[in-house]
């Protein structure tokens, strides 16, 4: 009795509920919104596009 009583409490509390679940993907939305923010903005935009021509121009 004792190992099923230790199975039915691990299982209770095996994966994510739903609150959890509602928390992560708040976080992930916010971390997807500040990425968004850095590389659309002025200096990163520039080295990006730099960066992509420089290496168009390295294949000719």
């Amino acid at each position: 009795m004792r190992g099923a009583r230790r199975f039915v409490l691990a299982r209770r509390d095996a994966g994510m509920s739903t609150a959890e679940y509602a928390v992560g993907t708040l976080a992930a939305a916010a971390l997807a919104a500040v990425l968004h923010q850095v590389v659309t903005s002025g200096a990163v935009s520039g080295a990006l596009q730099q960066l992509v021509e420089r290496a168009l121009n390295a294949a000719q």
